[in-house]
């Protein structure tokens, strides 16, 4: 009997039925390896996306200054503060602005950074630009500085009320909105089930208009005086509010 190796020795050509099984699992390995430099790919794609920096931060952390963090900074107790405080005092309309710059070098000065929930936030930002704020941060998962990024377009409604309307939510340069807002709300709803919320709180009416968009009235309490947020706008780099008495 003649072997399919003999018959190549001797110049024929070998069976069907010996061939194919080879071509086959050259196939399934020529297959299987494409698929594994697929996944590699795409699972650096998405690790790069994540651990992406975008430059606008890193341009903010370079040019805000850290001093003293035992004092409060400058532009918080000498130029704001007493603004606010004399505005109220006044019972009279008054206007504030606020720079970004200033207000990032005083944050800047708060003792960072700060853990919760076993994640580790630091070098948190505010950003103006026409129409919105821009918040980011670093969050340390793992020992893996995530650059999170908050956008908010807030809108005072006829009536007076203030929503801040969170628009995106982006880890890196990858867009989580739709499930931010899923577990934003989720955690929301769990927080009022489980702790009594004193929801009159303008602390607690931020967090629910951060976090389901539900607007609030913007009247705030400066010392023993009580003030409105009239109206707002947002330029590149500064927000200019108009503040009134409120009863």
């Amino acid at each position: 009997m003649i072997s399919a190796n003999d018959q190549v020795e001797r110049g024929t050509p070998a069976p069907a039925s010996a061939t194919k099984p080879a071509k086959q699992k050259k196939s399934k390995r020529r297959k299987l390896f494409y698929w594994l430099l697929i996944d590699t790919t795409v699972a650096v794609v998405i690790l790069a996306l994540l651990l992406y920096k975008p430059a606008r931060y890193s341009s903010v952390l370079r040019s805000r200054t850290i001093s003293d963090s035992e004092r409060v900074h400058p532009y918080l107790s000498h130029d704001l503060g007493p603004q606010l405080y004399n505005g109220a005092q006044s019972r009279r309309p008054f206007h504030l602005m606020v720079e970004d710059r200033a207000l990032n070098e005083a944050i800047a000065q708060f003792r960072w950074p700060r853990e919760t929930g076993g994640i580790v936030f630091s070098a948190p930002t505010v950003l103006f630009h026409p129409g919105r704020i821009v918040l980011m941060g670093t969050a340390d998962i793992e020992r893996a500085g995530l650059v999170i990024t908050i956008e908010l377009e807030p809108q005072l409604h006829e009536e007076g009320r203030l929503n801040l309307n969170v628009t995106k939510v982006k880890v890196g340069a990858v867009n989580i909105t739709p499930l931010a807002r899923m577990l934003a709300r989720r955690m929301y709803q769990e927080r009022l089930e489980t702790v009594p919320v004193d929801t009159d709180d303008i602390r607690a009416q931020i967090a629910a208009s951060l976090l389901v968009g539900e607007p609030f009235d913007p009247v705030f309490k400066i010392e023993d005086k009580w003030v409105r947020l009239k109206d707002f706008t947002i330029a590149q780099g500064k927000l200019e509010t108009a503040i009134v008495p409120a009863r």
